[in-house]
């Protein structure tokens, strides 16, 4: 009996593997963080190899807490940290180059050339997505020209690419000994390759950045029921459990908030944080500086949605906490944060690796403005956590200007929400209600229910809908007026920060 969906949500700073039920709800998970590697200024890395490790662990011990066989699993779903990108040798299995995470700005003057050449308009035309560091393909060109004899190598067939995703469901379903080389159209769609409205790799975006198709994977719905392959009997599933389910973290999140409707909207907070809002069976082009991108693909259609993403969240309390020792864990920052009435008169922008929604500036870097004498840690701590909230608002008003929607309520997930002092005040930045879900870990749960839907655990949206709970609502507090002159604060601190590497 199927009673089961698994999924293993590979994110920017570790792996987790969960087991839902099919009332959605968590019956076993286990986590492990990987390490970051920063060889030089800018550079942010992974290494491949352990990051399998490390899926490989995850996964045997939540089956093993759960104490759930192979033959239970109705089949099993993929997330990933997207965009961070991977090449390696098919024959071999052998990584050929550290991944290449998603805040990395090596690619730095690789984009400029291409905005100063007039380039960013076709690539947001077919691709939805400005020309920044953020994206898959300048890693890959940066791969190719950089890493010596791999042009020839990929050029020759030697050669596979992938984003995380890919890279893990190829080791699952047998790697060297025929794993299946795909993507879905999510993942795909953060590369700046492949074209929104053909869902297919983009010949001309691919020659003006040098890129040989055939080191690219074949792209897949998002939810498959011809199953991208099977687990592999000596592997850490075991058994034949079918991979069938595979979307990119933010929009695996928005699927497991059950955001199935045009003009929902969720938020996801995490290493960074990410808004998506549901626009429905046709792609909405961007003037506001947002993202235009696939929310998912089922056998019955392609749905697409507006983001907007925000490079430095959850990374800028973990920099409270190695870099400066202001805190020993983040549940810290909530206390302190809540020790103070207000931030002092500061305003931290984290743009370690830029800014990205809505602003799109490489330049930019971190600063914190305002400081007198009187500010105190708890004055640093609340003004990083407001930082995560008034970035929001950004990428709120963008939407707004976008779609024409006025956002009512905001459905928010991801390991930050469970700081009720955060919530509370993301409620009042915005002035609209956040809404808390029962399930916390909506990103793993997406991705289950992708691989469910494709093997028939679940019929249909409308089940996926009616196990979404509320566990909590936060309604806002502040006055209009004490919003608007805090939010002006905010705006003219990010314009300090704005062109600092120039």
């Amino acid at each position: 009996m199927k009673q089961y969906a698994a999924a293993i949500d590979q994110g920017t700073t570790g792996t987790r593997c969960i087991v839902f039920d099919r009332a959605g709800r968590m019956v076993a998970s286990m986590y492990e963080e990987h390490t970051q590697l920063y060889p030089q200024p800018g550079w942010v890395e992974h290494d491949p190899q352990e990051i399998w490790l490390k899926t490989r662990c995850v996964v045997g011990g939540a089956l093993a807490a759960g104490e759930i066989h192979p033959a239970q699993l109705a089949g099993i779903g993929i997330t990933n940290q997207r965009e961070t990108t991977i090449v390696w040798d098919p024959s071999t299995g052998e990584p050929l180059y550290n991944a290449i995470v998603w805040q990395d700005t090596r690619t730095r003057e690789l984009c400029q050339r291409l905005i100063a050449d007039g380039l960013e308009p076709l690539f947001r035309e077919k691709s939805g997505l400005p020309v920044a560091t953020y994206f898959s393909g300048p890693k890959v060109k940066w791969l190719l020209d950089n890493v010596p004899g791999l042009r020839a190598r990929a050029e020759a067939g030697q050669v596979y690419f992938g984003n995380v995703d890919t890279w893990i469901v190829w080791n699952l379903t047998g790697g060297p000994r025929g794993g299946a080389y795909i993507t879905d159209v999510t993942n795909a769609s953060r590369t700046m390759l492949m074209n929104l409205h053909t869902l297919d790799w983009d010949d001309e975006l691919l020659d003006i950045l040098t890129i040989p198709r055939q080191m690219l994977p074949a792209i897949r719905p998002s939810s498959d029921p011809q199953a991208y392959g099977f687990s592999q009997a000596d592997g850490p599933v075991g058994g034949t459990v079918p991979i069938c389910g595979d979307l990119g973290d933010q929009q695996a999140a928005l699927f497991g908030q059950a955001c199935y409707a045009e003009g929902e909207a969720k938020k996801t907070y995490g290493t960074g944080c990410f808004m998506l809002l549901n626009t429905g069976p046709k792609p909405v082009s961007s003037k506001s500086g947002l993202l235009t991108t696939v929310a998912y693909s089922l056998p019955t259609g392609t749905t697409y949605a507006l983001e907007g993403s925000i490079a430095i969240t959850g990374a800028a309390v973990q920099w409270l906490r190695d870099n400066l020792g202001l805190i020993q864990n983040a549940a810290d920052t909530e206390v302190l944060a809540a020790s103070v009435n207000d931030n002092g008169g500061i305003y931290f922008v984290p743009a370690f690796s830029g800014l990205f929604a809505p602003y799109w500036d490489m330049d930019a870097r971190g600063v914190i403005v305002g400081l007198t004498r009187y500010v105190t840690r708890a004055h640093i701590v609340r003004a990083t956590l407001e930082a995560i909230c008034y970035q929001t608002r950004d990428v709120l008003e963008a939407m707004r200007a976008d779609s024409g929607i006025a956002l009512t309520a905001l459905k928010v997930d991801g390991g930050a929400t469970v700081n009720n002092f955060l919530m509370q005040l993301q409620a009042d930045i915005l002035g609209v209600p956040v809404i808390r879900p029962l399930v916390h870990e909506t990103t793993a749960l997406g991705a289950a229910y992708a691989a469910g839907l494709a093997t028939g655990l679940w019929a249909g949206l409308e089940e996926l809908r009616a196990n979404w709970g509320v566990d909590r609502v936060f309604e806002p507090q502040w006055d209009e007026a004490r919003r608007e002159d805090a939010y002006a604060g905010w705006k003219r601190a990010v314009e300090r920060s704005r062109g600092w590497a120039q």
